[in-house]
């Protein structure tokens, strides 16, 4: 009886030991945000990614969200954290971007929250996780979530020259930022799952915002193109937007030097879209501000209201370096690019009291149309709200530190 005893007692005891030993690997996988030591040695692209882990410890807490849900900011700050891990393996940031796919991808790979009846192309760019994720784990769920999105794509609405709807609410229109949110994502996937064979569509994507969006005059692209003319804030004659805002031209940009990856160089379309990064930051360039940064409202400087903006300065900073790093654009650009970089960290970094860094002065959102009516005006953009260490500057600041080797 004693001996029974006994024995129950140490199995009980080698119990707890094994629950204490199991816990403690769970955890020292986990990113605690009480355990992330920021120091001042740090490159700006760990300093940065390090802050938001701290102030989110959950990635979808991402911009501040209260509940989960599978939005783009999150899929291009988690993005840019995977891109800083092929530079500094610190096993943390994998488990991070991990944590937000999987609380949505179920078992049958659909995704929570995601929903394919709205034709959204915001939510596509989110996918871009779920290439690495799938190739190392091999789970089917991962390859049913890709398959998933890329339905989507297939689904689209288009306008009639065959380019993609922003959204299912917004007949007939492109706007710049959906070619970031649609477009990398589409050449990774028919690159690695159909031989590339849909690479011509993506190139086509570009072709009809860089035909219809560009302003002859100064080469920057307005915001959106409607190409059925009947919006209240498309031009009657040409459809587009009355405004060149910055962050829309970096969506625009990033989207270039990121689907660039994904055509081979004796592509037909490749020297094409290369012509098109040129384009575009040659005209970017001559609105570069003697701080290194770029206005909200690209070529109106400091008329009143404007102001030095952080998510398109980002944004711009890294379109630059990537296409001077991979030969896409002179060499000059990678300077321009370390300037911009410099404006960033000189006048719009604050360093907080545990080290971590706040990137101010980002405009947090614009849009046209809807409700209330966005009419893409001057004194629209300017006005809409700011927020500091907005995703949409956060996520392209790593990024350009990436590039810049900051």
């Amino acid at each position: 009886m004693k001996n029974n005893k006994k024995q129950g007692y140490l199995a009980s005891v080698l119990l707890i030991c094994a629950m204490v030993f199991t816990s403690c690997i769970v955890t020292s996988q986990e990113p605690k945000s009480t355990d992330i030591v920021i120091s001042k040695d740090m490159k700006w692209s760990d300093k940065m990614a390090l802050t938001i882990m701290k102030r989110h410890p959950e990635a979808y807490m991402i911009d501040d969200a209260k509940t989960p849900k599978w939005d783009y900011v999150h899929g291009l700050v988690l993005h840019s954290i995977e891109e800083l891990y092929k530079k500094n393996p610190d096993p943390r940031y994998p488990v991070y971007i991990k944590g937000y796919v999987d609380s949505f991808v179920e078992n049958d790979g659909n995704i929570k929250t995601y929903d394919l009846d709205n034709y959204n192309i915001d939510m596509v760019v989110s996918g871009r996780l779920l290439f690495k994720i799938y190739e190392t784990t091999k789970e089917e769920k991962y390859l049913k979530a890709l398959q998933l999105l890329r339905k989507q794509l297939t689904e689209q609405p288009r306008t009639e020259s065959g380019g993609f709807w922003h959204k299912k609410i917004y007949p007939n229109q492109m706007w710049l930022d959906g070619l970031y949110m649609g477009e990398p994502f589409y050449a990774e996937y028919t690159t690695a799952f159909e031989n590339g064979k849909q690479l011509d569509d993506v190139a086509k994507q570009f072709e009809l915002i860089q035909k219809h969006a560009t302003d002859p005059k100064t080469g920057l692209l307005y915001h959106a193109w409607d190409e059925s003319k009947q919006m209240a804030w498309a031009n009657k004659e040409t459809g587009t937007s009355p405004n060149f805002w910055s962050r829309a031209l970096g969506w625009y940009a990033m989207a270039l030097v990121d689907v660039l990856d994904y055509f081979p160089k004796d592509h037909p379309k490749q020297k094409e879209l290369v012509g098109y990064l040129n384009s575009v930051s040659a005209a970017l360039a001559k609105y570069q501000d003697k701080s290194g940064l770029w206005y909200q409202v690209t070529d109106k400087g400091n008329k009143e209201g404007n102001y030095l903006e952080a998510s398109g300065s980002s944004m711009f900073a890294y379109a630059f370096a990537k296409g001077a790093n991979k030969g896409y654009l002179p060499a000059k650009y990678k300077k321009l690019a370390n300037k911009a970089f410099d404006g960033l960290t000189k006048q719009l970094i604050k360093v907080d009291a545990d080290g971590g860094i706040t990137l101010t002065q980002a405009c947090a959102v614009a849009g046209l149309g809807g409700k209330p009516y966005r009419d893409g005006s001057y004194e629209y953009y300017v006005k809409e709200r700011k927020k500091d260490n907005d995703p949409k500057a956060t996520g392209p600041f790593i990024l350009a530190a990436l590039e810049l080797g900051r």
